[in-house]
């Protein structure tokens, strides 16, 4: 199906040798989009993190949910249904998983759907979403265990997070 690219840029600002260096860094892909990255701040302390910055496992817990959605949305579609919003509060979760090593272990999708004419029943949405993570590239990539939470019916209206 292709390759996927993404180019990682740091820069030293001189403090490197000290350990005292900073972890922003650019996320650059294909079509000219650029994200600013960083450690999380949970992991390398201020200053040293930017809490502004998309960390690894931001991004990681990121992709899991757009993958998901993605897939949902072919399959609503082409199910009959028309989306009019989706609204996903994805979160993952780190642990150690042996003597020095932390894995996300496990992402939680918390998608919130609304719909025009038509919805789903809670047998219909729940398949739906069991197909979009079967068919998930990127579910199908990880070892880690993803878990959709959906809600039972579907709101009139999904709102959006503060901020969006």
């Amino acid at each position: 199906m292709g390759s996927h690219s993404a180019t990682i840029a740091w820069q030293d600002d001189g403090s490197f040798p000290t350990g005292r260096y900073s972890r922003a860094h650019e996320m650059r892909f294909d079509g000219g989009a650029v994200v600013r990255g960083s450690s999380s701040p949970h992991v390398v302390p201020l200053p040293f993190s930017d809490p502004a910055g998309v960390d690894p496992e931001e991004a990681l817990i990121a992709s899991a949910s757009a993958c998901h959605m993605l897939w949902f949305l072919n399959l609503a579609q082409e199910a009959g249904l028309h989306v009019t919003s989706y609204l996903d509060g994805a979160e993952g979760v780190m642990e150690r998983v042996e003597r020095g090593k932390h894995a996300i272990t496990r992402i939680v999708l918390r998608p919130r759907i609304a719909f025009s004419g038509r919805e789903p029943d809670p047998e219909e949405l729940s398949a739906l979403h069991h197909e979009a993570h079967e068919r998930c590239f990127i579910a199908n990539s990880l070892k880690s265990e993803i878990v959709v939470e959906a809600a039972a019916q579907a709101p009139a209206q999904a709102e959006l997070m503060p901020g969006e």
